[in-house]
């Protein structure tokens, strides 16, 4: 049996998000039945280092598979990429012990959520970006985020029907950068609970708003209640950028 690890990039506006759902197109399925062609027929199960939400887009997710049929990983590049649609593309492939879980070999991850600061929207980014009419306060913003760094109970930014045993997560590190009308913030953390990275977005949008104060975050966190912190923001403005893999899996 061959290991292959491969590295995935997607556009996911039409999309239901990564995970296989019977409510409509998932990644997961187009290249799963992609690889089944590329591999004459042979069945494979493909599995993530995460899911990603509906209209939620990857730079670079990390995907195993198993499979008995030979093939060298320019075969499997150059295959997928002239089966599967121009909003699916597979960056690079190689092989991996048959044993590979992108999941549990994980060590960490980084999103990067864009936000359009300005009273027009823009329908070239419009896919991409959560549009605000109002520009941020964002001193207060990157004050609020620093509070939000380190290792802490995420249960008040966890959305409900989260299947991870705790909220108990490691963030590396929060940077909010402005060029012009756009504010990007990227979140590197060593994992995320559901829907985490986007309610956290849409608190210290609260803050840039002036809805609370840049205080407020350690009072959010130690009460542990979804209701106290702020909406969960667009799932279109969200992107992952990159997963890390170690050379061994986690204990």
């Amino acid at each position: 049996m061959n290991g292959w690890c491969i590295r995935l990039a997607w556009e996911g506006t039409r999309y239901v998000g990564w995970q296989v759902q019977p409510n409509g197109v998932s990644i997961q399925s187009v290249c799963e039945s992609a690889l089944t062609c590329l591999l004459g027929g042979e069945t494979v199960r493909l599995r993530a280092a995460g899911r990603t939400d509906a209209g939620v887009h990857a730079r670079s997710q990390v995907v195993a598979f198993r499979c008995v049929t030979e093939r060298d990983p320019k075969e499997i590049v150059g295959g997928l990429n002239r089966l599967l649609p121009e909003d699916i593309v597979c960056l690079s492939a190689e092989q991996v012990p048959a044993d590979f879980e992108p999941r549990l070999w994980a060590t960490g991850k980084t999103y990067e959520y864009f936000i359009l600061q300005r009273d027009a929207p823009c329908p070239f980014r419009g896919r991409y970006s959560w549009h605000i009419r109002q520009a941020l306060d964002l001193p207060a913003m990157r004050r609020a985020a620093e509070a939000l760094t380190g290792r802490h109970d995420f249960s008040s930014f966890r959305a409900q029907g989260c299947s991870a045993a705790h909220a108990v997560r490691n963030i590396l590190a929060i940077t909010l950068v402005e060029e012009g009308d756009e504010i990007r913030i990227r979140f590197r953390g060593e994992a995320f609970v559901r829907h985490q990275v986007r309610i956290m977005v849409g608190t210290l949008v609260d803050v840039g708003l002036g809805r609370r104060s840049s205080q407020s975050m350690a009072v959010l966190l130690q009460a542990k209640d979804r209701e106290q912190a702020g909406m969960t923001a667009p799932p279109h403005g969200l992107s992952l950028l990159q997963v890390d893999i170690g050379s061994a899996p986690r204990e």
